[in-house]
């Protein structure tokens, strides 16, 4: 159980195995195996609610002191402030000198990408590369958000 405990703080995913997460962000539903938020780290809580809200189109589906959850469709980001992160924590105060984000790309899926990508432009976010067609089938573009977590935007079919 110890090291249940212990993967669930160092992956911040609620709701898998049973995991809870301290914030208090939405867990697993009735009648589900499991449900995966992703936390992020971010440098200003305000600017990364604002991208994923006002550009990418999320909505705030719980709000607490230091922490944000955001939601579109089945997918949910957690936000809360690198700042607060103890030094005891496996993400440590220390990581904000680092590039965030190393090796990982958080895919999500949407049923209209190109206007996603629209909306994108629309804002004046950056894109990193626009809306094209993969080998293996699906539309995605991709781009990074304010705090450099690489998105790829993709098609659900």
């Amino acid at each position: 159980m110890e090291t249940l405990r212990r993967w669930c703080a160092v992956l911040l995913v609620a709701g898998v195995a049973g995991c809870a997460s301290g914030s208090g962000g939405p867990t697993a539903r009735p009648g589900e195996d499991g449900f995966l938020r992703t936390e992020l780290f971010v440098q200003d809580l305000d600017r990364s609610v604002g991208f994923y809200t006002r550009v990418l189109g999320f909505h705030v589906e719980k709000e607490s002191p230091g922490y944000v959850a955001v939601r579109r469709g089945s997918v949910v980001l957690g936000l809360g402030p690198v700042a607060k992160l103890s030094s005891g924590q496996f993400f440590r105060p220390e990581i904000t000198q680092q590039r965030n984000g190393l090796g990982v790309e958080l895919v999500i899926e949407v049923e209209d990408v190109a206007a996603l990508q629209a909306r994108v432009q629309r804002e004046g976010y950056p894109i990193l590369a626009t809306l094209a067609r993969q080998p293996w089938g699906l539309l995605d573009f991709r781009l990074a958000d304010p705090d450099g977590y690489y998105l790829r935007l993709t098609s659900s079919k």
